[in-house]
């Protein structure tokens, strides 16, 4: 590919460009632009004749970035970020505090801990709307495919800034009326265990089982802890809980105390040129401040 006039990349071409290196597919980067595919496709292929390179590498599984395109999206990224601040600057009420933050967690971090200080948060500031995004996985902050992430650890990316927000401990629970008094009473009766282990097979808790009690096995595999609550609550047999989250759950019965070795850490990360957006900083520091492990 040869560009026959040096070509000059504008703003639009960036937006275009980062878009599907974020999303990997014409389909996914239609979406964040809020345009349809053929457009993007046509765009890209404008951006690659003009500049006389290939930006993207085709296949089945979508477009991957050369190392052009990577270096063109960490400059798009640093002009999004300028952009959002100016943005910002630029509100009639410097109190104010408006658009959207990115948050990742898991379900449970989510139901038991995040969600009721947005709650708070979108009272006290209305302008204020947030995605949340659910899953096992770590987004990626550094492709902005998140601003905000809480997630349990023992060991945060070291590119991401963020703060310990506290240690989560974790039990064994049943339901209140079920038939197991404690953990031996559990194991003597062979107690229907309900585990994440396919969706999560390093989790403290899978591990702590599989170490000391390696002939159990599950009877129910779940893909999350909220799942496990929520199976334990119908009687449907044990399961390992965190302590925050079974403090909300009136029919949950602990059958142990805080077991040590499936306690892990709790952090709110987020990428170090976006603590610095008003929007995200509000959020962060709110959930540093509010956030408590019970």
């Amino acid at each position: 590919m040869h560009a026959k006039t040096q070509y000059h990349l504008g703003g639009q071409d960036l937006e275009f460009l980062l878009a599907v290196s974020r999303g990997g597919t014409l389909a996914a980067a239609a979406e964040r632009l809020g345009v349809d595919a053929s457009t993007v496709f046509r765009s890209i292929q404008r951006i690659e004749k003009g500049l006389g390179q290939r930006l993207f590498e085709r296949s089945k599984a979508g477009y991957l970035p050369t190392e052009l395109a990577q270096t063109l999206a960490q400059h798009a990224e640093q002009m999004e970020i300028a952009l959002e601040s100016a943005r910002s600057a630029a509100q009639l009420q410097p109190e104010d505090v408006a658009g959207s933050v990115r948050i990742t967690t898991t379900d449970s971090i989510l139901h038991g801990l995040v969600a009721p200080e947005l709650d708070a948060l979108a009272r006290l500031h209305p302008q204020l709307s947030f995605d949340l995004h659910t899953g096992n996985e770590l987004a990626n902050l550094t492709r902005r495919d998140a601003d905000i992430a809480i997630r349990a650890t023992r060991k945060p990316p070291q590119h991401l800034v963020g703060k310990h927000l506290g240690s989560i401990s974790v039990a064994l629970f049943a339901a209140p009326h079920s038939p197991w008094a404690d953990l031996a009473a559990a194991i003597a009766q062979q107690a229907p265990w309900i585990a994440p282990d396919d969706a999560l097979p390093d989790h403290p808790t899978v591990l702590w089982r599989k170490k000391h009690y390696p002939k159990i096995t599950p009877r129910y595999r779940v893909n999350s802890i909220l799942t496990v609550v929520e199976l334990i609550e119908r009687g449907m047999g044990v399961g390992m809980v965190p302590l925050f989250l079974a403090a909300t759950r009136p029919n949950l019965r602990p059958l142990t105390g805080a077991l040590v070795e499936c306690a892990t850490d709790l952090w709110l990360l987020t990428h170090p040129e976006s603590r610095h957006l008003r929007r995200v900083a509000t959020v962060f520091s709110h959930l540093a401040q509010h956030i408590q492990l019970r």
